[in-house]
């Protein structure tokens, strides 16, 4: 069951856990991929800036500014920043400063139960209710996190040996 306390757990640690990660490791971790088509955790990064800029406040300011009325803009969900030049440091500095002004936000409006089941409506999927989109922007995070444990334990797919056979996150 979805409560806005528990999802704020989540989110308020997302900075901090990817901090720990991310932050004085070499680009061998931060720039490497795990295959055609996915990201390194500097692009997932980017993209988390992105989702804290246009997607998950924005749209729960339209849920209760409009209802159903307005519906959400489309979200590219392939969009992230430029990281290609851009140090980790700086990526993670500026999402960490962007999500710390949006839990603010979402603290400030002191939301009720009522609001929570106040819904907008989805370009793909019609009506949504603003907990589901928090509770999706909280398991955004989880499931971002898992994307660049993949892409760093890709970098050592070969340095594993045999182990190989034991560790999932390997296998594609």
């Amino acid at each position: 069951m979805h409560t806005l306390a528990r999802t704020i757990e989540i989110l308020e640690r997302t900075p901090g856990v990817l901090r720990s990660l991310l932050l004085g490791v070499s680009d061998f971790w931060t720039r490497g991929n795990y295959g055609d088509g996915t990201w390194s955790a500097a692009q997932v990064v980017g993209h988390l800036i992105v989702g804290e800029r246009d997607d998950w406040l924005p749209r729960l300011r339209r849920i209760l500014q409009h209802g159903e009325r307005v519906p959400f803009d489309p979200f590219p969900h392939d969009a992230t920043v430029d990281s290609s030049d851009t140090p980790i440091a700086s990526l993670l500095g500026e999402f960490e400063t962007l999500r710390h002004e949006n839990l603010r936000e979402l603290r400030a409006l002191n939301l009720s139960p009522a609001d929570l089941e106040r819904t907008g409506s989805h370009p793909a999927f019609g009506r949504v209710t603003a907990a589901q989109l928090l509770a999706t922007w909280c398991v955004h995070d989880l499931h971002h996190l898992r994307q660049i444990s993949l892409a760093m334990a890709w970098q050592y797919r070969d340095a594993v040996g045999p182990w190989h056979e034991y560790l999932n996150t390997l296998k594609r």
